[in-house]
């Protein structure tokens, strides 16, 4: 929406296909805030914003990337208050900010307030506030529409898509002078998940069905505090507001593990240390199979106004009044670093002729869909909704300058819907099958146990074998209901299509990569190996064969900040 706003406010047209009402995508979900060095709270440069982006990456980050969204940061969230982004105040009207983790003041010596927040409702803030924009600039919306596959010509650009209307069963072709993708993550190909179940990461499966690579699938973030047995989101703010994580003995244990920044270290290493503490034996309940997240001592005042949506939170998935008593958290999966490969512009590019980053005309991605690698290894905390709010404006405003209103559309080729009606009849004609959603759960049982915080060779190798059993029986889903009008069972077995490209990726790429980085936890390979693996892995659909390029460690404007062992 925020690339959408761009073109529509140029007066280009703007058809926006989302499978849901848009403002029931997934960055609804989204609590904590949106990072931004604006200093308000504490003293705050974009210098610093980079270096701890570029630590919390495990240095996987492309550091141009990264000074292109640091430096741009300040100027989008004043863009979305200037939009009526609803922030929280400070007493002198400056926008509120909070500390987050991996986030600090004069590289690395003490937290830094700078998570700019709309209570713990930022992502819904921000969603209502870019749909508004966009029906203020007459952007053209189809609601409850899945686009299905690319449309490239014989020199590989795109010229549009395939996309079903849900309520009709019909399929469309959409030709389009550019394509921007912007779905989402695949949070669904693990079964505990943070992601809402249309995060099924259908961006990726168009992309690798028009054989695309997915970048760095192997980096998946664990976000420390899902709650318990429900697996939903108690945002990172609660531990910005000053929220401790306590063991079974009532000790605070992240000061054993990162004395500076304790509770505020970046989400890998916060889930790491939640793990082990479980895994020796200090873990809470019954099966001494979680950890408390304490509130208790910032009181009911701050609590309902800082983190109203944790109260609600606390008592509908946990039966627990956070006000007055712990609430029972573990690592929930909450986000792919990995993607769709892009550069600053949001142009995806593709590795051809020895050169690594050639552009395909055409196509755009934005998001978690995406891989411009500002994330690296491992995701800091508020840069997902900046992440969004640049490229998509970056994005937005590359197509406005490439003058799309005097370029013709190029033609379409004569096979244009031949792959989707490919697809589509299969699932039509088969008299028997498996349900789609038997073989969903099978993908996520083995991701859940082959990809977890901690990884071994033994295990990702056996993972491997099980998604590419699962990845046959994909081949063989059928439907009892054919009918047209809004048959779901349709829509969740062309989602599973798209799940299986992400599941193959990350277990593929994750099996490869011999060392720990980040999220990547390799229990056989503890250490970092910068010698043999500072390099985005590219996964390849055909073949399921893995390349690699070289990571950028040159930034823009500074110095490059050299490896270093990470510590807090």
């Amino acid at each position: 929406m925020r690339a959408s706003l761009q073109l529509s406010m140029a007066g280009l047209n703007v058809a926006v296909l989302t499978k849901v009402f848009p403002t029931r995508s997934h960055t609804v979900a989204a609590q904590g805030g949106i990072g931004a060095s604006l200093g308000n709270m504490s003293e705050d440069n974009w210098h610093y914003h980079f270096f701890d982006t570029v630590k919390g990456s495990d240095w996987l980050g492309d550091q141009d990337a990264i000074e292109f969204m640091c430096r741009e940061a300040p100027k989008v969230v004043y863009e979305l208050e200037h939009f009526g982004m609803p922030f929280d105040r400070n007493p002198d009207g400056t926008i509120y900010q909070r500390p987050f983790g991996g986030h600090t003041a004069n590289y690395g010596e003490k937290p830094v307030q700078r998570a700019c927040a709309a209570a713990d409702r930022t992502g819904h803030a921000l969603l209502h506030t870019l749909y508004q924009q966009n029906v203020k600039a007459r952007t053209n919306f189809f609601v409850e529409w899945m686009a299905l596959d690319l449309i490239r010509d014989a020199e590989g650009d795109v010229v549009g898509v395939t996309a079903l209307e849900m309520e009709t069963g019909e399929v469309y072709i959409l030709e389009a002078k550019t394509v921007l993708l912007a779905t989402g993550g695949a949070g669904r190909i693990f079964a505990a998940s943070t992601n809402a179940f249309i995060n099924t990461g259908d961006g990726l499966g168009m992309a690798a069905r028009a054989s695309i690579p997915l970048e760095d699938m192997e980096f998946w973030q664990f976000h420390p505090t899902g709650v318990a047995g429900a697996g939903v989101l108690l945002t990172e703010g609660c531990r910005g507001e000053g929220a401790i994580l306590r063991n079974a003995n009532g000790e605070r244990f992240m000061e054993r593990y990162a004395p500076t920044l304790k509770d505020l270290a970046p989400r890998d290493f916060v889930s790491r240390s939640m793990d082990q503490e479980i895994k020796e034996g200090r873990g809470c309940g019954p099966n001494k199979d979680y950890v408390l997240l304490d509130m208790t001592h910032l009181g009911a005042e701050t609590i309902m106004k800082r983190l109203p949506s944790v109260f609600e939170i606390g008592h509908n998935f946990a039966n627990v009044d956070i006000t007055k008593e712990p609430i029972p958290v573990v690592p929930t999966i909450h986000y792919q670093m990995g993607g769709i490969p892009t550069n600053v512009y949001g142009q995806v590019v593709v590795p051809k002729n020895g050169a690594p980053n050639d552009i395909v005309n055409g196509l755009y991605a934005v998001g978690e869909c995406s891989c411009v690698s500002v994330h690296g290894a491992n995701r800091l905390g508020t840069n997902s909704l900046l992440d969004l709010v640049v490229f998509g404006r970056a994005a937005g405003n590359h197509i406005v300058d490439y003058n799309l209103k005097n370029k013709s559309h190029k033609p379409l080729p004569k096979d244009a819907a031949d792959q989707t009606l490919a697809r589509l009849a299969r699932l039509d004609t088969a008299v028997n099958g498996e349900y789609s959603q038997d073989v969903a759960n099978d993908i996520r049982r083995t991701m859940q146990a082959h990809a977890g915080v901690f990884r071994t060779q033994a295990s990702m190798d056996e993972g491997v074998k099980k998604i590419l059993e699962v990845t046959e029986r994909v081949k063989s889903i059928g439907l009892q209901d054919k009918s047209k009008v809004f048959n779901t069972a349709r829509v969740e077995a062309l989602e599973v299509e798209n799940l299986i490209e992400a599941a193959k990726a990350t277990m593929i790429s994750a099996a490869a990569r011999k060392e720990s980085r980040g999220a990547h936890a390799h229990n056989d390979f503890p250490n970092r190996d910068d010698a043999n693996w500072i390099k985005h892995s590219l996964f390849y659909t055909e073949g399921n064969r893995l390349d690699y390029k070289p990571v950028n460690m040159k930034p823009l404007t500074v110095e490059s900040i050299p490896p270093k062992v990470r510590t807090f």
